[in-house]
């Protein structure tokens, strides 16, 4: 289930000596997935770990926040790389003999994957690492609510653990197992949420004509949205607006006062994402003002797009042709539509964030999502040999 080398790297062998261990932790973290804000078991067994291997370890960098170091040689550059350790609050349904034990939570998005790919490759660098420089392993918290990197940056993050650059990586389903694929630019979207809530007048379902009818407001705002992209992003733009949730009213036969729509927008340039923020609430205002009723607006910021640097970029890539070679490689993959809060950690240094395919299966945040643990190793090669070359 992952890519297919006729002639494996010494450092993918190494890796793979030890590999049970690693797919072990991921297990454990998997059966005891934590929130966003409340990492503290997860932060635990990584520091844990960490220090057995050797590492400075530093902990409760921006809440549940784990900073390892490790310096060898007189080099000066300075490495970052990071994982992500929260969970979802999604009910596990995959059936997995190591499946969450908290019902309500779940590791859907794989980042205990990407916890055990680090540790890997942190375990493989404090034995066998040959390099001259610093190297930096974040682990961060509330990845999944926008929160962790701008968190961790405030207490300090680059201050405390200077980093010349800064790396990060995402797993993806429907990818081939195994091969990573890397990005130019925009490679994941920004993100912004809001609460709509349209107010009109209640009243008997058989005399629709003595209201003013909140659930008719929001079907054609769900709709007149949907021309926001059609419409007012340029044809060669990416945008997505989408109304995933809208409540209103209980009964047949009963006209709410009010109706309730919550939205998001995702973009890849900032002038589209400011473009869209400012077009929607217009166009609802005016919806809402022409049937008579009244709306109230909560937007919640995200966060920017994820922006890779075109140098970091090309080094990531040319560092996994070395390795796995042009089968191990999607040079340019498509930008992905979901979003990631590694966008923060890329306006503070240089860097770049790429995938490692997981093959064919359910998608993220789905309660069947199943995270391939065959895609660990080749990944934890790929950080081990990228620090070794940052830090030649």
């Amino acid at each position: 289930m992952t890519v297919a080398l006729s002639n494996a790297p010494p450092v993918l062998t190494a890796i793979e000596a030890f590999i049970d261990d690693a797919i072990a932790v991921r297990h454990d973290l998997h059966r005891h997935p934590e929130l966003s804000f409340g990492e503290e078991r997860t932060a635990g067994r990584v520091a844990e770990l960490l220090v057995d291997w050797g590492y400075r370890v530093t902990t409760g960098v921006g809440g549940h926040g784990v900073v390892a170091t490790l310096t060898r040689g007189n080099g000066a550059k300075a490495l970052g790389i990071r994982a992500d350790m929260d969970a979802l609050p999604i009910t596990e349904t995959s059936g997995l003999d190591f499946a969450s034990s908290v019902t309500g939570r779940m590791h859907a998005c794989g980042h205990d994957g990407h916890t055990a790919i680090l540790l890997a490759a942190a375990r493989y660098l404090a034995k066998d690492g040959v390099f001259s420089g610093t190297l930096n392993l974040v682990f961060q918290p509330a990845e999944e609510v926008g929160q962790g990197a701008r968190r961790m940056i405030a207490d300090g993050l680059f201050g405390r653990f200077p980093c010349d650059a800064v790396f990060g990586l995402h797993n993806w389903p429907g990818l081939p197992a195994g091969r990573l694929g890397f990005v130019d630019g925009p490679a994941m979207a920004s993100v912004d949420w809001a609460a709509i809530r349209v107010i009109g007048k209640g009243g008997h379902g058989a005399a629709p004509h003595e209201t003013i009818d909140p659930v008719v407001v929001a079907a054609h705002i769900v709709t007149a949205l949907q021309t926001i992209v059609a419409r007012n992003v340029a044809p060669l733009d990416t945008a997505v607006v989408t109304i995933g949730s809208i409540h209103g009213g209980e009964a047949a036969n009963v006209i709410p006062d009010s109706v309730e729509l919550k939205l998001t927008t995702r973009t890849f340039r900032p002038e589209v994402r400011e473009d869209i923020n400012r077009r929607w609430p217009e166009l609802v205002r005016g919806i809402v003002a022409g049937f008579g009723a009244t709306v109230e607006i909560e937007t919640r910021p995200g966060f920017p797009s994820v922006l890779n640097h075109p140098a970091e970029t090309a080094f990531a890539r040319q560092v996994a042709l070395d390795l796995f070679g042009d089968d191990g490689v999607i040079a340019d993959l498509t930008p992905r539509t979901a979003s990631e809060d590694f966008a923060f950690l890329l306006q503070e240094r240089p860097g770049s964030f790429l995938f490692v395919g997981t093959g064919e299966g359910e998608p993220l945040h789905s309660p069947r999502y199943r995270f391939n643990d065959a895609v660990i190793a080749p990944a934890a090669a790929y950080w081990a040999r990228l620090t070794e070359t940052f830090l030649q």
